[in-house]
């Protein structure tokens, strides 16, 4: 029997269907080749919200309610350490501290910083985690959503520069008074690999947990198929709507969406969506609708999707190759689906709506 799994997240103006995994207790192969029923692990599920968003986790194993409670805990003392105003935070003593003094940080701080300006790096500043001063400005997802004025942003812009976060040893610093740093972009996919290892912790050998549209895997299936994850349209017919435009399968693997339809408000006919560019302030305006990412790590994928998805379909898919061990599958503006040669015969195109073509190449 299939269990269908739809996670919405709720925004200020619009409820968007994140994600969907399809999950399946089969028959399973015996020793002597027939086919025999074999009784499924003990399944635990939860949901619940942190990190700004909703979170759900399926874990199947004697000890899975154990898993889920300490993930859970987990998942709170890292919003509390990690989340931009969260007071007493690394971040909020990191962006407290700007232009004044270098601040003492918590190894995974330290560990997300360093991921984040390797991405930032090789992405020419793509993803830029000192993009904190743009990201209060705008205040998408936020009750104060606006669009500043160019004054404003151009006064803020300056502030913008991953090569002002100096890392020594365990502290961290950033060099001007002003500067802000937001793991927003990134915070999420530490805790998806955070998650797993909890669970590997407790003998957990079959799981899932999706933190807003990350979707991590563990394993395979109870019955040891894959993981299906649904890639969904980011121009659905409505916003409640749950369309997909495919399906990927996946064991042990992250897969993570960066998207335009994730958070956003529209004004005057435009949409204006929280992937901002660092380079100019505004949300970002590429060839690409949405990147879904397929990695080992989603620490990885939520750096490099964002990245992605700024940069475009051609220098994004150049970035993601120089980078390594990642697959993706991008959707255009132009309605365009193209995935990597390594997820060929793991991807399933079946769009609902009849708008996209699948450009096989």
């Amino acid at each position: 029997m299939d269990l269908l799994i739809n996670i919405k997240e709720q925004t200020k103006k619009r409820v968007a269907s994140i994600a969907i995994v399809l999950l399946s207790v089969g028959l399973l192969a015996g020793c002597n080749g027939q086919a025999v029923q074999k009784e499924a692990p003990e399944a635990f599920e939860a949901s619940g919200f942190a990190m700004g968003t909703i979170i759900s986790q399926r874990v199947f194993g004697a000890d899975g309610q154990a898993a889920i409670d300490e993930t859970t805990e987990k998942l709170n003392s890292l919003e509390a350490l990690l989340t931009f105003n969260a007071p007493g935070g690394d971040v909020n003593k990191l962006n407290e501290n700007a232009g004044k003094q270098s601040v003492n940080l918590d190894p995974e701080t330290l560990t997300i910083i360093n991921k984040s300006l390797e991405v930032a790096k090789l992405s020419g500043g793509a993803f830029d985690v000192t993009i904190g001063p743009i990201v209060k400005s705008w205040g998408i997802g936020s009750a104060g959503e606006r669009i500043p004025s160019e004054a404003e942003l151009q006064k803020l812009l300056p502030l913008v520069n991953y090569q002002d976060l100096i890392i020594a040893g365990n502290t961290g610093y950033l060099k001007n008074e002003g500067q802000e740093v937001d793991l927003g972009g990134i915070a999420k996919g530490y805790a998806g690999d955070v998650a797993v290892e909890i669970y590997k912790k407790h003998g957990v050998e079959s799981a899932f947990i999706n933190l807003g549209g990350n979707v991590v895997t563990m394993g395979s299936k109870p019955d040891g198929s894959p993981w299906r994850v649904g890639v969904r349209n980011p121009r659905p017919s409505s916003a409640e709507n749950g369309e997909l435009v495919g399906m990927i399968e996946v064991i042990d693997k992250a897969v993570v969406t960066a998207g335009d339809d994730q958070r956003f408000f529209e004004e005057g006919g435009i949409r204006y969506h929280h992937i901002l560019n660092p380079h100019t302030g505004y949300p970002a305006q590429s060839d690409l609708m949405s990147v879904t990412l397929i990695t080992d790590s989603s620490l990885e994928a939520d750096a490099l999707d964002t990245a992605a998805f700024i940069l475009g379909l051609e220098k994004g898919r150049a970035m993601l190759e120089q980078y390594g061990g990642v697959e993706a599958i991008f959707i255009t503006t132009d309605k365009k689906i193209y995935v990597t040669k390594g997820i060929k015969d793991s991807f399933e195109f079946n769009d609902a709506s009849k708008e996209y073509e699948y450009v096989k190449e």
